[in-house]
């Protein structure tokens, strides 16, 4: 009765679109059965917990390095400092999720929902991680300030806000100060987002949409930026210095500050 109580509080505590994909009130499995199944594993015959539900569960530490999650749902679960480096994720549901220090380094995060993700508060205070992760496809909105996503491939992501969405209107992704160093950010969504100080050198920026994104300060230095759009984006002192395909990015003239630009 007390871990309904507590699902329930936290499905309450989300807006109503995150609950998509939610299988069930309790998860299918327990944390010792799935500290069980991962004890039994072995690098030739990994974890495979394909499609359980394993939404809240405290799974905080627990390792999880190639492990097959293909479908899982962690809705609401804590994965607080829990190793997830390789592990297949494709289509997992992480919506709610609480995330203080876990890494996601490797992992294949192809079309996965990272909606409303807990990152700040509670004891720990260090980031996820996501360098060179795939996350193709992936929605997510979280607040991800100082984060490493450097080499992450965020193709055809969705990352800024629905707003077909009114329950999501307000929310919008932090990535203030992180590391994209070398990322793909290829036809992905970033729209509204705030990149201040974001770390972009390298990155692969094609067809991106950064309508309204806050890149002040931003280092775009060697990125390409062809066809990107920057429409009302705030391009204050951002650092565009070496970037490729600039004559052909889209909305620079509709930026704000656009005249302080650094190349």
């Amino acid at each position: 009765m007390k871990k309904m109580r507590r699902t329930a509080i936290v499905a309450l505590a989300l807006p109503a679109a995150l609950l998509a994909g939610r299988s069930g009130w309790a998860a299918e499995l327990s944390t010792e059965q799935v500290r069980g199944a991962l004890g039994a594993a072995s690098p030739s015959k990994p974890a495979d917990l394909a499609g359980k539900d394993l939404s809240d569960l405290d799974l905080s530490g627990i390792d999880f390095r190639g492990a097959n999650l293909r479908g899982v749902s962690f809705f609401g679960s804590k994965l607080v400092l829990a190793n997830l480096r390789g592990a297949k994720l494709e289509g997992a549901n992480l919506n709610g999720a609480w995330l203080m220090g876990t890494d996601f380094t490797g992992a294949d995060l192809t079309r996965a929902s990272l909606l409303s993700v807990v990152i700040l508060g509670g004891s720990v205070k260090k980031m996820p991680t996501f360098k060179d992760a795939n996350m193709r496809g992936v929605k997510m909105i979280a607040d991800l300030p100082g984060a490493d996503l450097s080499g992450a491939d965020f193709s055809g992501a969705m990352v800024g806000v629905n707003i077909k969405n009114q329950g999501m209107g307000q929310m919008r992704t932090d990535l203030s100060n992180a590391n994209l160093s070398n990322a793909v950010l290829a036809g992905a969504d970033f729209n509204r987002s705030l990149m201040t100080f974001c770390v972009l050198r390298g990155a692969n920026l094609r067809g991106a949409n950064f309508f309204r994104v806050k890149l002040g300060g931003a280092d775009l230095t060697g990125a390409d930026v062809t066809g990107a759009n920057f429409t009302e984006a705030d391009l204050e002192a951002t650092v565009f210095r070496d970037a490729k395909g600039f004559a052909d990015a889209i909305g620079l003239d509709k930026a704000t500050n656009a005249s302080s630009i650094r190349r």
